[in-house]
């Protein structure tokens, strides 16, 4: 006999859970007012926003690519202008060229270096680890500026040897994707590395396989779905890259360059959604596939594996160390000088210490800086609060409305940032819509931040959310609470360290992003990101780099004081 007011189904776990049953469980307090709403609101209110600040621009810059730009009818003129336009077929092809070329590398890079962390008895895994996240903190154009700092026509290679190397163009933005997306890499094929069994290497020593085979028949097939994902992310990532692009792309153009051209610099709002278009089919094929691939290495592993110990080999360990040490160098000093060349009073001509370049109140920069704080601050913040609501949601309320909200959280990761920013631009900017008196104000820049990474929030956040154990429900409901006492006494004090975690993601997400921006700032409401491009392209790089260098002072110390809230409770362990 069940309980009375009580799921048959919680009865069973709480059963399992060792439960008396000899005799009826308490009946729930019937719920009324809010707390009874509350699920539905909960699922309602995050689906409400993303069909309407996601779907909605999605499928106007789906309209607008029809809007021709000379008669301001809908058709196809937009789309058969591409013939006459070769410029646009030659930046697709460079884009197509340089996330092939990068992907390669990246991913070739990236194995040996995770494969160092995880299965190798090599000194330093904790510093080289860190050193190799260092992008994560910084504009994506710091490691354009770093790279022409060090090989740019005045970089301090040029002046050390006594010549002019010309870094810009095709081979200096890859060498800025591959550092750019390097840790992303790692960070997929680390996870696919770590699903391994450890019995399974055994079985193949006591069969007679030497290292070399059991490295090519275990490691290489248990890793292959995560290879393929992390060869995905590198490849969307370089194809949608727009900060290094615009920084050290020089004259070899690819499609977000040619996208901020056409509106910014030509005023083709119809065509600049057309290249939108063309830059979102490849990169919404290659999540669609990274997706599949991430799913499939997932179901490989078990929680029952072994991880491998790693025992000191000299003749593997001591090459990968130096491939990874060389690796963990090369981004420490392309971000590095960035910072050390802020303070030199000209670069590379007179090293002398100097904070001159750090004066920028004349410009107005740093009031750029404090809105690019508190506008991201406010993205985490409902970020966290939306995610939180939909996942409980989903987790309390399946059904058809929850998988929508799941399939809708799980679309605008393929979205790359600068056509969803183009998206809220045309959305935003009307004269007609009543959401158009939102355009200029900093809602658009919030709400752009946070669709931009929802799905990444949302994947974390129901990470944490399915870890929550029933029982502790069951707990709550036989003692005679509701919904609000589950929230308040289960779910915040389990999802503390989650909720921690996924609000300083979209903060600092939010700080150094610069494609989903450019087209929402105004003169009005600058960004920091968009400050230092605007440095750069007038020329100020010293001061680009002292501006980034706060950037990266801000995100840093908001990381370590959050990384310290977000140690989890010893009794939550």
């Amino acid at each position: 006999m069940s309980a009375p007011g009580r799921p048959k189904g919680e009865y069973r776990r709480a059963q399992q859970e060792g439960a008396p049953v000899s005799a009826p469980l308490p009946a729930a307090v019937p719920e009324r007012g809010l707390a009874r709403w509350l699920p539905r609101l909960c699922l309602w209110v995050p689906l409400l926003v993303l069909a309407i600040f996601f779907a909605l621009p999605m499928l106007g810059i789906a309209w607008r690519s029809l809007i021709e730009d000379g008669s301001g009818q809908p058709g196809l003129g937009n789309y058969l202008a591409l013939a006459d336009m070769p410029g646009i077929w030659r930046a697709a092809r460079n884009s197509m060229l340089l996330g092939a070329a990068v992907t390669a590398i990246t991913v070739t890079l990236g194995f040996i270096v995770a494969y160092g962390l995880e299965r190798c008895a090599m000194p330093g895994k904790r510093i080289i680890a860190t050193l190799l996240q260092l992008p994560v903190i910084a504009p994506s154009l710091v490691l354009g500026l770093g790279l022409i700092f060090l090989l740019g026509r005045n970089g301090l290679v040029g002046k050390m040897l006594g010549i002019r190397p010309d870094i810009y163009g095709f081979w200096g933005l890859m060498l800025a994707d591959i550092l750019y997306a390097l840790p992303q890499a790692i960070l997929i094929i680390r996870v696919a590395l770590r699903q391994s069994d450890a019995r399974q290497y055994e079985a193949a020593e006591v069969l007679g396989a030497g290292g070399w085979r059991q490295f090519l028949d275990i490691t290489l097939p248990g890793a292959r779905y995560g290879l393929l994902s992390a060869a995905f992310v590198v490849f969307t990532v370089t194809i949608t890259d727009f900060g290094n692009a615009v920084v050290i792309g020089g004259d070899f153009s690819v499609l977000a360059t040619e996208i901020y051209n056409q509106v910014s610099g030509q005023m083709k709002f119809g065509m600049g959604a057309v290249v939108g278009i063309l830059l979102l089919l490849p990169a919404a094929l290659a999540v669609w596939i990274e997706r599949g691939t991430a799913r499939r290495q997932a179901r490989m592993g078990g929680e029952s594996a072994i991880p491998p110990s790693a025992a000191w080999l000299p003749a593997r360990d001591v090459p990968v160390f130096a491939i990874s040490a060389l690796a963990a160098a090369c981004v420490a000093l392309v971000v590095g000088i960035v910072v050390f060349s802020s303070f030199m009073r000209l670069w590379p001509y007179r090293m002398t210490f100097t904070l001159r370049h750090y004066a920028l109140d004349m410009t107005g920069a740093y009031e750029s800086l404090w809105t690019s704080v508190w506008i991201s601050a406010a993205a985490a913040g409902l970020g966290v609060a939306l995610l939180f609501m939909l996942t409980f949601a989903i987790r309390r309320r399946p059904g058809p409305l929850a998988s929508l909200a799941a399939l809708l959280s799980a679309m605008p990761v393929a979205v790359p940032g600068l056509v969803l920013g183009l998206s809220y631009a045309l959305a935003f900017n009307s004269a007609t819509m009543p959401w158009g008196a939102l355009y200029g104000t900093a809602v658009p820049i919030i709400l752009c931040n946070l669709i931009h990474f929802h799905t990444q929030g949302y994947a974390a956040m129901m990470t944490g959310m399915r870890k929550v154990p029933g029982s502790l429900e069951d707990a709550v409901a036989v003692l005679g609470g509701g919904t609000l006492r589950v929230l308040r006494d289960v779910y915040l004090p389990w999802l503390r360290a989650t909720l921690v975690s996924v609000g300083l993601f979209l903060f600092m997400s939010a700080m150094v992003t610069l494609s989903a921006v450019i087209f929402l700032v105004t003169p009005s409401l600058p960004l920091a990101a968009v400050t230092v491009m605007r440095l750069d392209e007038a020329g100020l790089t010293s001061q680009a780099a002292a501006f980034s260098t706060c950037i990266m002072a801000i995100v840093a110390t908001i990381a370590l004081l959050t990384r310290m809230l977000a140690r989890p409770d010893s009794r939550m362990a």
